[in-house]
């Protein structure tokens, strides 16, 4: 493994029109939220709006890791509360027939250090979705793919189950040969499978203190990797994939690592175009802590209340030593904020960070 680079702003580079298409990003997203307030009669999410699990337990930092590794929330050992909710990521509320790309968001609670800009209470958010690499390599470039989802928010879900079962057709050949097509996936083509087997990645990169990284979320425990890639047919279950959460959880435990891969080369690692998986076989994704979910109800309607309507997961939730890195993350900075907003005002309930009692650290944090 190469050594690690030490963060250095010119790893960025923030494009002259980046503000119009900022603002251009949270016209859409109202126009899919306004979309599905007046389908639903409630305010949901403009992305990832459907939940199938809503998660808590306790994030454990592991022990002696490498300076480079040994960074921010990852300074020293110690244990957190986490909450984790699992997702899909259209912004309308769909059955899971219609099989698209899956999310995991993290909270990880009473994190010290210094917070980014904006950044209330003392959680560390982590973004993520079940690929490598983001689907557009900017914010400029999704904003096209963005706008045809809004176009779309009204489409009749028959004509959108009748789409993804065609698109799962043709990425299940297109697998067979040992390739995958993001851009199917993408549009409904998902394989219907467990989404508690999923490795979940952050795509994009940020600070890890001192050096740059992307991050994982990866199954350990046997009842989950035996999910990896496992059938689960959903056809007639329109919460087929909340339902399968709620069965795992309600007879087994869940441990996950949280991975981190560092930046070692700025030529095959870049940190603005977030579509280029960084490769493993430079940098692979190194255990730095974790995760631990006790057997519990998955699903709950004071879970919905206090964990799903209650909170907001976003990557600039966190400390400067984790400040999101690249075009994807800047534009995340502008539109999650107006997204969250649109949900407490529509739904008149207060959207907040939650806090608890200090975590257990064996160690002052390091710098």
């Amino acid at each position: 493994m190469q050594a690690p680079i030490r963060f250095d702003p010119s790893l960025e580079s923030v494009q002259p029109d980046e503000e119009e298409v900022q603002a251009e990003m949270i016209r859409v997203f109202e126009k899919i939220q306004t979309t599905t307030l007046k389908d639903y009669g409630h305010a949901v999410r403009g992305v990832h709006a459907k939940s199938h699990g809503l998660l808590t337990g306790q994030l454990t930092v592991l022990p002696d890791l490498p300076a480079p590794l040994a960074q921010g929330l990852c300074a020293a050992p110690g244990t957190y509360d986490v909450v984790l909710r699992l997702s899909t990521n259209p912004g309308d509320i769909l059955d899971d027939s219609v099989s698209t790309p899956r999310g995991l968001a993290v909270k990880v609670i009473g994190v010290p250090g210094e917070r980014l800009p904006g950044a209330e209470g003392d959680t560390q958010d982590f973004v993520m979705a079940n690929a490598p690499a983001f689907t557009a390599p900017d914010a400029k470039t999704f904003l096209r793919s963005l706008k045809l989802l809004a176009a779309t928010t009204d489409t009749p879900q028959v004509f959108k189950k009748v789409f993804s079962a065609a698109l799962r057709g043709i990425e299940s050949a297109i697998e067979a040969v040992g390739a995958k097509s993001p851009t199917l996936i993408g549009l409904g083509g998902h394989p219907e499978t467990h989404i508690l087997g999923e490795t979940f990645y952050s795509q994009a990169a940020l600070r890890w203190g001192d050096y740059v990284a992307k991050v994982a979320v990866a199954p350990v425990s046997p009842a989950l990797t035996a999910l990896t890639g496992a059938p689960l047919n959903v056809n007639g279950k329109p919460n087929g994939l909340r339902e399968a959460v709620s069965a795992f959880f309600s007879a087994h435990e869940g441990v996950w690592e949280l991975r981190a891969q560092l930046l070692t080369d700025r030529e095959t690692m870049p940190v603005e175009d977030a579509s280029k998986p960084w490769p493993e076989e430079t940098s692979p994704y190194v255990p730095v802590a974790r995760i631990v979910i006790a057997p519990q109800e998955s699903w709950s309607d004071e879970k919905v209340r206090r964990l799903d309507e209650g909170l907001a997961f976003s990557p600039w939730h966190g400390i400067a030593a984790h400040r999101p890195l690249g075009s994807v993350m800047r534009a995340r900075r502008a539109v999650y904020p107006r997204s969250a907003g649109f949900r407490a005002r529509h739904n008149g309930c207060p959207i907040h960070e939650p806090t608890c009692q200090a975590p257990t650290r064996q160690e002052p944090t390091r710098a």
